[in-house]
């Protein structure tokens, strides 16, 4: 068997499917818009989420980064949740990229709040200000919760003329969850991204989606940020086989997170901070009697892999790669630790 691997959904490797495709896969300069298998899959990403235009990017932050500076001038501000990915783990690329100014507000809340948003747009006029340029909002979060469309309603609501961009990378966990179509949840935004490396199994790519105009104006700037692929239907074509073969089953990670939730509230020493929306599981280990790196490497000598804490909360990812033997084994391997 291999390694128990809970870091992360990215961590998903392709299916026989994927590499089949990926060897067959016909192929142009995408650069120049030729390449067949690349168009199929930015208009399936077109299609999924309700909009007009896709383009195939090389990475989530490269698509979230696209965004604003697809929609930002240089010196606007973004208003975003603090605990946001684009806050905390894209390595401040905002000010390199768009030069664009972060406003981090909602600090107790896992998501953007609408209030907060009405609150903090700029009134124009005053040569003080920043001008806002664009609200960002993310579904699911990177806290594991699913944002109520209703919510998501609101923020667009307040946002009046400044558009939005939705931090999509688990837009199809948030949708499974929702039990509603991935458009849906989409339409709340004027742009979009979702990831084909988180959970999905392809093992590169991500698609930034919007209007026809927006996504011409990102196809310019994509090839400014480095991201012209040139025969990219190689990796397109691992991510049509996800959008059609693995994206129905995520609700089955999500079961399986549920599962594992169940079995560690049977293991003395866990905390279950919460019950699990999508794939991601938090729990704090009170009696833990050293850090979170130690620890990390003790199961990993067992098989089993797991990113260190961050304040003390320990984030564990089911996905289609892990069994619920795997699960058992890391259950009883954590047990036995905090023996």
């Amino acid at each position: 068997m291999k390694d128990v691997d809970l870091r992360s959904d990215t961590v998903t490797w392709p299916t026989p499917a994927m590499r089949q495709a990926m060897a067959e896969a016909e192929v142009g300069d995408d650069v120049c818009g030729e390449d067949p298998t690349v168009n199929r899959l930015e208009e399936a990403a077109a299609r999924l989420t309700g909009k007009e235009a896709a383009l195939f990017v090389p990475s989530g932050t490269f698509a979230n980064q696209c965004a604003l500076l697809t929609h930002c001038r240089s010196g606007e501000e973004v208003l975003l949740a603090e605990r946001s990915h684009i806050v905390q783990h894209e390595a401040g690329a905002a000010a390199l990229l768009a030069r664009a100014q972060l406003r981090p507000v909602s600090p107790g809340s896992a998501h953007l709040l609408p209030e907060d948003v009405a609150a903090r747009i700029r009134p124009e006029g005053d040569v003080h200000y920043p001008r806002t340029g664009l609200v960002c909002v993310e579904q699911a979060t990177g806290d594991g919760t699913v944002v109520p469309l209703a919510v998501l309603e609101r923020v667009r609501l307040a946002a009046g003329p400044v558009p939005v961009h939705m931090d999509g990378a688990r837009l199809f966990n948030a949708a499974a969850a929702l039990r509603v179509e991935p458009a849906a949840v989409a339409r709340t935004a004027d742009s979009v991204m979702f990831c084909l490396s988180k959970g999905l199994c392809a093992p590169v790519g991500s698609l930034l989606c919007g209007s026809s105009s927006f996504i011409s104006r990102a196809r310019r700037n994509r090839k400014r940020m480095g991201g012209g692929m040139r025969q990219a239907g190689v990796l397109a074509a691992a991510g049509l086989v996800a959008l059609r073969e693995v994206l129905p089953g995520l609700k089955d990670d999500h079961a399986k997170a549920k599962r594992l939730a169940q079995r560690l509230r049977s293991v003395t020493g866990v905390e279950v901070l919460r019950e699990p929306e999508i794939n991601l599981l938090f729990c704090r280990l009170p009696r833990l009697d050293r850090s979170g790196e130690t620890l990390a490497e003790a199961l990993k000598a067992k098989g089993i892999r797991i990113y260190p804490d961050e304040a003390g909360v320990f984030r564990f990812v089911t996905h289609r790669w892990v069994t619920d033997e795997g699960l058992e084994a890391f259950a009883s391997a954590l047990a036995a630790e905090l023996a």
